[in-house]
């Protein structure tokens, strides 16, 4: 059975048992600071098992994809450790639990996939003897075959938490150990883990207990991979359909064949593994880089290619199997495919940037190994090892391959030390943010519907549903408090699809309370967070809601500008750009977008051109609901980060932008009048953002630029049009004048040093020049010396400067006093310290500073004692 028949048996099964079937979210976590990655089925559905938000529907089913890189040094040596894998998930937010959630993975398993009943073998919590019940008295799995393992509670901190159990399949003994007592717990490949079934029923508290779930929750999660290596009767998840094309292709390109040596297997394996990561993350936005995602994507590329290289693969290559995982994989993920060639760019660009890098780091070694053989040494730091590898991509054992060629050893442990370190600070980092929290607040079980009508309405007759103070439901709020607010029909807009909230005014006869913020409760109604500023209001009263319409056009036209940009960025840049998030304020909006590199001043000027062409025309904006499949069909985009129902919202600004979207928008697109972008920059790897403004802030913006300009022509004497060219022509002439100023500098500094040389003294034997220099820099200073080492070939030179509260001093000592045991760098240091400072240097050259200009006559005043002192210790040397 290919993989793709699992997955959509799978899905099929749990649709027909009542699932919302959910396509996969991105890779990327949307409004989840604690990971890096989506890295489990359940991840994008935090909000509902946290209780932040209710699903349509509390069944859902789903195959992830997922990224996990905690374990990547394993990819390739073992049979199921991969960085990129699918996940196959039925879930239950407060609907059906454990007896359901084990009948059907039996059913699926035996019924859908054919296993062999005795075949499975089951683990659960030794205390969850309902779950024991269920698999041994209801499915009928011996008791020899249920094992109960202290392991098996799922809880990562605060929140939701519970035991789970795993469902375990024998390969047969041909896989196993051969121990007569081999079982689900032994180590040996022959019992396989195909599902995990999670039964969140407690909810761990701050203070560590644990106390019953309201209502409790179904994560199931099964590894497609693992399941088709079952289904297809191979050895490993890189044998499946899923990874076989992939290396078949990395065997034509490098002319080997797959199951010859373990290290060419090994290699392939890494390849077909970490070219899959690679494609959808950079089809999700990510982009190779030095930081977070970006660095994640970059370093498994550079282990793709070192391992290419062992089998032969020196020029890029991994671009070239772009298309193979399309083929696989794009039946599910059509990003793959739609965004294939720009995804081979990428991939193009690294590894030529990378093959760049690796020539640097064998020069590196190099120098290294120069160095260890000028000190006489034969071992190469565990730390210099650790900095190859860090930085240079160099595994260790190519390392210790050139290092071997030159007699040199290489400190592996102390290598694996600083590897260790590395890993400890990600999984630090990673753990401490870990936790999933429960949120449910106040009006997580309020069902009283609340209808939005803002589209149409800015001001609406109401009643009061719901108050909430201190997260508790309360009947009256007083002056001066804050409380929630939530109204039978509002045309107050909730935060959300990045569009701010509406601002404006609840008035009765009796009170007036000023909203300053809207979100939306957990079951989708809209909580306005008030002052009351006058009176009383109490549960069912009527009130009268009117939003701040200036207010509200300013972001209605920021919102339909950001529509408009998002196509301008496509039609200028190209298709793979994407949303990455946005702000949709009053006064502002922010745009971040998936692309490679900042805009040049042509392409800013394009895009910013094209969106005020559309606003010119003056084009209607129409906004329909339809189903979501009538949608795609005509072209529309999805936002980043947004769930979507069957019907949705398509908003059509004429015929050039198409997107969905739940917020406020203009009539028209003259209505925005202007768009002016502020600035573009980068703000993560592959990740640009854009501010721009609109409307009478667009104009306030160009008023203030405008008062700019005028106030720099009035400076320089010239029209407004005129002063690019009038501060060229005045930069050019600082220029030269600064060239000038530099060549008297040059001058000046060498007729100091020159005068210096007629000043020449002798202390003990040596001739010397000791002086104070008054306003000279430090590299003033430094060409004197250099000077004086010309006028007076034999000698010692000490020249200091007072820079303000600071002291500068230089020493010099030509050869011959250096061979008599005279040493700049132990003079300055001794001078220095009479002012107040340190320093040091060669035994030829030194410098210093000091912090007491007063003391500066008294430090030279000792140049000749110091001479003579290290002559006499030379001598007795």
């Amino acid at each position: 059975m290919r993989a793709a028949e699992i997955r959509r048996k799978f899905l099929e099964f749990f649709a027909s048992k009542g699932h919302e079937v959910y396509p996969s979210a991105s890779l990327v976590p949307v409004d989840d600071p604690s990971l890096l990655w989506i890295n489990a089925g359940m991840a994008p559905l935090k909000p509902y098992f946290d209780g932040r938000e209710v699903p349509r529907n509390p069944r859902i089913a789903s195959s992830q994809k997922c990224i996990r890189t905690n374990d990547i040094e394993n990819v390739g040596k073992t049979a199921r450790h991969q960085t990129f894998f699918e996940m196959l998930g039925n879930f239950s937010i407060g609907d059906y639990f454990k007896r359901e959630a084990i009948h059907w993975a039996w059913e699926f398993l035996v019924g859908h996939m054919g296993l062999e009943p005795d075949r499975m073998s089951v683990t659960i919590h030794p205390e969850d003897e309902e779950a024991f019940a269920i698999w041994h008295r209801e499915i009928g799995i011996p008791e020899n075959r249920i094992f109960r393992l202290e392991d098996n509670f799922w809880d990562i901190g605060e929140g939701p938490c519970g035991p789970c159990s795993e469902i375990f399949y024998d390969r047969g003994e041909r896989c196993g150990c051969g121990r007569p007592e081999c079982d689900v717990q032994c180590d040996c490949d022959r019992f396989l883990e195909i599902w995990n079934l999670v039964f969140s029923q407690f909810n761990h508290n701050p203070d560590g207990t644990y106390t019953p779930l309201p209502k409790k929750n179904i994560d199931t999660g099964m590894g497609l991979e693992r399941m088709a290596s079952v289904m297809q009767g191979v050895d490993t998840n890189f044998d499946t359909d899923l990874f076989q094309p992939i290396i078949r292709a990395t065997c034509g390109l490098a002319g080997v064949e797959y199951g010859r040596t373990r290290e060419g297997d090994v290699a392939l394996k890494v390849i077909a593994d970490h070219i899959r990561t690679a494609v959808f993350a950079v089809g999700d936005g990510v982009l190779p880089g030095n930081e977070g995602r970006g660095y994640v994507i970059r370093r498994l590329l550079r282990r793709a290619v070192r391992y290419g290289k062992t089998l032969g693969l020196d020029r890029p290559f991994l671009y070239r199997l772009v298309p193979v995982v399309g083929e696989i994989m794009g039946d599910p993920y059509a990003e793959v495919v739609e965004k294939a060639d720009f995804i081979a760019r990428v991939l193009r660009s690294e590894e030529e940037r990378f093959l760049e890098t690796l020539a640097e780091g064998e020069q590196l070694l190099e120098r290294y190994i120069a160095d260890l053989r000028a000190r006489q040494k034969t071992v190469l730091s565990g730390d210099d090892a650790f900095r190859l590898y860090d930085t240079f991509g160099f595994p260790i054992d190519l390392t210790r391959e050139i290092a071997a060629e030159q007699g040199i050893e290489v400190d592996v442990e102390g290598f694996e030390a600083a590897l260790r370190a590395q890993r400890e600070r990600a999984r630090a980092a990673r753990q401490d943010v870990d936790s999933m929290q429960s949120r449910r607040g106040a009006l997580a079980d309020l069902e009283t519907p609340s209808r939005f009508v803002g589209y149409a309405e800015s001001e609406v007759q109401a009643r009061v549903v719901a108050l909430v103070s201190d997260d508790r439901l309360v009947e009256r709020v007083s002056e001066g408090q804050v409380c929630g607010v939530v109204l039978d029909v509002t045309p107050f807009y909730a935060e959300s699809g990045g569009q701010i909230p509406d601002r404006g005014v609840l008035e009765t006869p009796a009170a007036r309370l000023e909203v300053e913020d809207v979100q939306k409760a957990p079951r989708g109604q809209h909580v306005h967070t008030c002052r009351v500023v006058r009176g009383t209001l109490t549960v069912g009263e009527p009130v009268r809601a009117t939003i701040d319409r200036t207010y509200r056009e300013d972001i209605t036209k920021n919102h339909t500008a950001t529509h408009l940009l998002h196509k301008a960025l496509r039609e200028v840049l190209g298709n793979h750009v994407t949303q990455a998030g946005s702000l949709v304020a009053d006064t502002r909006l922010r745009f971040d977008f998936s692309h490679f590199g900042p805009l040049s001043r042509e392409e800013w000027d394009a895009v910013e051109r094209m969106v005020n062409e559309q606003i010119w025309r003056n084009e209607a904006v129409e906004i329909r609901e339809m189903p979501l499949a009538d949608a795609k069909a005509m072209g529309a985009m999805a936002l980043f980060g947004e769930k979507y129902g069957d019907v949705v919202r398509v908003v059509k600004a004429g015929d050039f932008s198409i997107e969905l979207c739940g917020g406020c928008h203009v009539r028209r697109t003259g209505e925005i009048g202007l768009f002016k972008i502020v600035s573009e920059a980068g703000i993560g790897s592959g990740v640009r953002r854009i501010e721009a403004v609109t409307g009478r802030h667009a104009y306030r913006f160009l008023d203030e630029r405008v008062k700019v300009l005028e106030e720099a022509a009035d400076r320089l004497h010239v029209a407004p049009a005129e002063v690019p060219a009038k501060l060229a022509q005045t930069l050019d002439r600082l220029k030269e004048l600064e060239r000038e100023l530099e060549s008297w500098r040059d001058k000046w500094t060498r007729n100091q040093a020159l005068a210096l040389a007629e000043t020449v003294q002798e202390a003990h034997g040596v001739p010397y020049v000791a002086a104070a220099v008054s306003g000279a820099t430090q590299e003033q200073l430094r060409q004197m010396v250099d000077v004086l080492r010309e006028a007076v070939p034999s000698g010692v030179f000490v020249l200091g400067s007072r820079s303000g509260d600071k002291v500068l001093i230089v020493t010099a000592v030509t050869p011959e006093w250096v061979k008599q045991g005279l040493h700049a760098g132990r003079l300055v240091k001794e001078l220095a310290a009479v002012a107040g400072g340190g320093g040091g240097g060669r035994p030829e050259f030194a410098q210093a500073g000091a912090k007491h200009p007063e003391k500066l006559d008294e430090a030279l005043a000792l140049v000749p004692e110091l001479i003579l002192r290290q002559k006499a210790s030379g001598s007795r040397a």
